[in-house]
């Protein structure tokens, strides 16, 4: 059976980060299940489009997210990256209350 998610590795690799801004490249790659080649170009998408930005720290990466801009496609453009992140963190919210 062909598998499927709604989400795209882009909302994923951006999920993960919003958790976690410090984590690493390999980390992310684990968690959504692609390469480590994938999710660097993932990131130089976001990053080229400016939903996120990294800022080195040591020897790592700390990334930042623009939650206050706006989806690309013509069916989302009028919520903000900030507001999807709340959407999907809100059953980790809830669960820790």
């Amino acid at each position: 059976m062909e598998q499927w998610t709604f989400l795209t590795n882009h909302a994923h690799v951006l999920l993960c980060i919003a958790r976690d801004p410090d984590i690493r490249l390999k980390d992310i790659a684990a968690h959504v299940g692609i390469t480590e080649r994938a999710t660097q170009r993932i990131l130089a998408d976001l990053r080229r489009e400016g939903y996120v930005t990294p800022v080195r720290v040591g020897r790592r990466n700390h990334y930042e997210v623009e939650r206050d801009l706006a989806l690309r496609h013509p069916l989302e453009n009028d919520c903000s990256l900030g507001a999807l992140l709340d959407a999907l963190e809100y059953p980790l919210h809830r669960a820790k209350v």
